[in-house]
């Protein structure tokens, strides 16, 4: 688990695409790390969709470390 803490960390303020074990995408600015917690704000004009709920713009979004499977810079 800090492995994982450490890696989402090097990732402060970049715009990242992360992949969750259930098979979730998203992609967006890492905005803080806690010990337990990602928190990525979406992109300016885009939309997540999380099990038929679309989420608003700007929004930042919870994402437990925990279920995280890799997390990839974007340019």
């Amino acid at each position: 688990m800090v492995e994982r803490y450490y890696a989402c960390r090097s990732c402060l303020n970049r715009k990242v695409r992360v992949y969750t074990a259930n098979g979730q995408t998203y992609e967006g600015v890492v905005t803080d790390v806690d010990r337990y917690h990602l928190y990525l704000q979406v992109e300016q004009g885009g939309e997540v969709q999380t099990q038929g709920w679309f989420g608003a713009r700007n929004q930042i979004l919870t994402l437990v470390l925990f279920d995280l499977l890799a997390i990839s810079l974007l340019v």
